[in-house]
């Protein structure tokens, strides 16, 4: 048994979406929390999780890299995510955050950016995930983790998930004393500063994606990045602290399952 914390299965070519998903769940995969980019995203998401009930937990939101939503498309996406949850349909709210990387390519352009409108966006999702009572899926890295830490704190949100974290070690203990979780992609394979997070963060919070579609380095040059991958960070992550590869890959999957909600969806046939 094997999760995969976080990918985008719609952005996998049209023809190779359920292919995809098919051949990862021929592989032991469990569980696939698949997160949206944006309201078309979403749609699609939804479908894929309805071909495998119990195997996707999706996720529904707006990504951060990107312009954000007019008023009326965000108020319209919450209405549809609020409707869904007074059907008992589960999701999570995600892949929502602040736009760090597109901040920091337009300062390097010595260009202005407002961060108002992607904060203002961000605190809508906030808010909804505490009024649903869904986990959250954060991209928020670096000096980001700690504006959306705040909002978290504002509205109350218990399950929050910093995406392929990075940030300071002030920042990294402040999430961990909030009892929120951290996930690690394929890089934690080559790349220092994942590393060290992978050997010190609390291993009760942890859990292990692929971002997929996003393609990886090192032993992953030239792959299709797959969910399966996930077990490769769990070995690495045992490695790095000197314990039991099935035991810590027991507990990361045991983390996925318990904070999206897997261990409560029907066991698939």
């Amino acid at each position: 048994m094997t999760y995969d914390a976080h990918l985008h299965a719609d952005q996998y070519l049209p023809e190779r979406r359920e292919a995809m998903l098919a051949e990862a769940f021929a592989e032991g995969v469990r569980g696939i929390v698949a997160v949206s980019m944006h309201p078309a995203s979403c749609r699609e998401t939804r479908r894929l999780a309805a071909l495998w009930p119990g195997r996707i937990m999706p996720a529904y939101g707006h990504h951060p890299e990107q312009p954000p939503l007019a008023q009326a498309d965000l108020r319209e996406l919450c209405d549809w995510m609020r409707q869904l949850a007074d059907r008992g349909e589960a999701f999570a709210v995600g892949e929502v955050g602040l736009p760090y990387y597109t901040r920091m390519e337009a300062e390097a352009r010595g260009e202005p950016f407002d961060e108002e409108p992607y904060f203002a966006q961000l605190e809508t999702f906030v808010r909804l995930a505490s009024e649903l009572e869904r986990p959250i899926a954060l991209h928020a890295v670096y000096e980001d983790a700690d504006k959306a830490l705040a909002l978290l704190a504002r509205h109350g949100v218990r399950k929050a998930h910093f995406h392929w974290y990075k940030g300071s070690s002030e920042t990294t203990a402040r999430i961990a004393a909030a009892g929120y979780a951290v996930s690690l992609t394929p890089d934690v394979l080559y790349e220092s500063d994942i590393r060290e997070l992978a050997a010190s963060f609390p291993l009760g919070q942890l859990m292990a994606e692929t971002d997929g579609p996003w393609p990886f380095e090192g032993p992953f040059a030239g792959m299709e990045t797959a969910p399966a991958m996930t077990r490769a960070v769990a070995r690495e992550i045992a490695s790095l602290r000197g314990m039991d590869p099935q035991a810590v890959e027991r507990t990361l999957d045991g983390n996925t399952a318990a904070f999206y909600g897997f261990d409560r969806l029907p066991t698939p046939g």
